[in-house]
């Protein structure tokens, strides 16, 4: 990525509502664009990777036309011949199966015997399945009425054409996408290097897991909550740990941050307490920005441009956990290109208000850097089993639970209370209730908008 950086002085943090939160993300990050680099991967390799140009069809999927059943084919053209008698009897003069097809020709009053995935014998366009026919030694009886003229047949490039574009660049590889290439005969395929973050947590409270206890401390959730988001996004994750309130500590590790990865990631340190030095500390590196967001849980975010540094090229295992060296792949240049700015995305101390946040506002944001097309997640509509109190001027997440009644509608619940520092609340949801600025309380009974947390694929 490249960018011209421009120090800005301190500013007072701007008041911003969600809405224009995701414009601002978007003018200062659209101008840096996707990360550059491509990667060639074998396809085992490139779940979750995004593609880094369109993929084009190398053949027509199917290649031919194909049954869709195991059954029996035949000219569709007999089944005029019957009427008004809708009785035909075939007779059977050979079998295709998938990967053995049949050659031959057929007289009239004759049929092949099909397995499903098999190429349509040359003539024939129609299958009864086995289950509606009636067979007696070399012949099967069918009733006509039941069975139109092309019925069961797959034509040749009904999925996809030869030539056409079967995945858009910026498409992220599901299980689907990499069933796709391979149907296309495809073994490797051209991606976008993983997005490249590194995260810290700032606080004197914090500790490791394994720590002993010590009063007035606590451990450290948002590290591996985060982290583990990243992973999901296919993000490389340098993990910096936690970091103490102590200016010195904090400057050195936003510098190593920022020398080697695209994005910044930290959480605590970004309010207006006395011992938040890290909005100074930022603002003496980089072009940031302090937003107040009307939202709940949540509402402080840093976000900016840290000062550039040398952009040196690094293989992905430059940036995996607990690594901080830089390394060179042996398809790059260790010369530095260019300067680029790194993006710091600094998010809430409190587990939940983090966790929202990022998937909020985080993920599309380094959707964009990855270079993914990603499309805004759909809210769905739920009716609100229980009343729902709400002041009108800021956007509240809800941790919920959505289900269906007996009626087979969609409801949904809270997980109970919803401070943002009760991170077992975000265990037991299954969805995000939205509820947008404008909205006040909300009645039982009464729709409201959800974001599901879980996918199948």
């Amino acid at each position: 990525m490249t960018a011209i950086f421009q120090p800005a002085a301190a500013t007072n943090a701007q008041t911003l509502t969600t809405t224009q939160v995701h414009q601002k993300l978007q003018a200062l990050l659209q101008p840096l664009g996707a990360v550059a680099d491509i990667d060639t991967v074998t396809l085992p390799d490139a779940l979750d990777r995004v593609l880094a140009a369109d993929v084009i069809c190398p053949v027509n999927v199917p290649p031919h036309d194909n049954s869709a059943m195991d059954g029996y084919a035949f000219a569709g053209s007999k089944l005029k011949s019957v009427q008004p008698n809708p009785r035909l009897t075939l007779r059977v003069v050979g079998t295709a199966l998938a990967g053995a097809p049949w050659h031959g020709h057929l007289a009239a009053g004759e049929c092949v015997k099909i397995m499903t995935g098999a190429v349509m014998p040359e003539g024939l366009d129609t299958v009864v399945p086995h289950e509606q026919v009636t067979v007696s030694d070399a012949f099967v009886e069918l009733d006509a009425s039941n069975v139109p003229a092309g019925a069961n047949r797959r034509l040749r490039g009904e999925d996809l054409q030869q030539g056409s574009v079967a995945l858009p660049a910026g498409q992220r590889l599901t299980p689907a996408a990499l069933g796709l290439l391979a149907s296309l005969g495809l073994g490797q395929v051209s991606v976008r290097r993983r997005l490249c973050v590194a995260y810290f947590s700032t606080g004197d409270e914090l500790l490791n897991p394994g720590d002993a206890p010590r009063e007035g401390a606590i451990y450290d959730s948002n590290r591996f909550s985060l982290q583990a988001l990243l992973r999901r996004m296919g993000a490389k994750v340098l993990d910096l740990g936690a970091i103490p309130d102590e200016p010195a500590a904090l400057q050195e590790r936003l510098s190593q941050a920022a020398s080697l990865a695209d994005v910044v990631l930290t959480s605590g340190g970004i309010s207006a307490g006395e011992a938040d030095h890290t909005r100074a500390m930022l603002q003496s590196m980089g072009r940031v920005e302090f937003w107040h967001i009307t939202m709940r849980p949540g509402r402080p975010l840093a976000v900016g441009l840290l000062a550039p540094v040398a952009a040196n090229p690094y293989s992905e295992s430059a940036c995996s956990a607990s690594t901080i060296s830089v390394k060179s792949s042996q398809n790059q240049s260790n010369t530095p290109s260019t300067l680029r700015p790194a993006v710091l995305l600094g998010m809430p101390g409190n587990p939940v208000a983090a966790m929202v946040s990022f998937l909020m506002f985080v993920r599309p944001a380094l959707s964009l850097l990855a270079g993914e097309r990603a499309a805004p997640v759909p809210q769905l509509q739920a009716i609100s089993s229980e009343r729902l109190r709400k002041r009108p001027g800021r956007t509240e997440y809800l941790r919920g639970v959505i289900e269906l009644n007996a009626q087979g509608q969609a409801t949904v619940r809270t997980t109970g209370p919803q401070g943002s520092g009760v991170l077992s609340s975000m265990v037991a949801a299954n969805c995000i209730i939205v509820l947008n600025d404008e909205r006040g309380d909300v009645l039982p009974g009464e729709s409201v908008n959800v974001l599901l947390l879980q996918g199948l694929i």
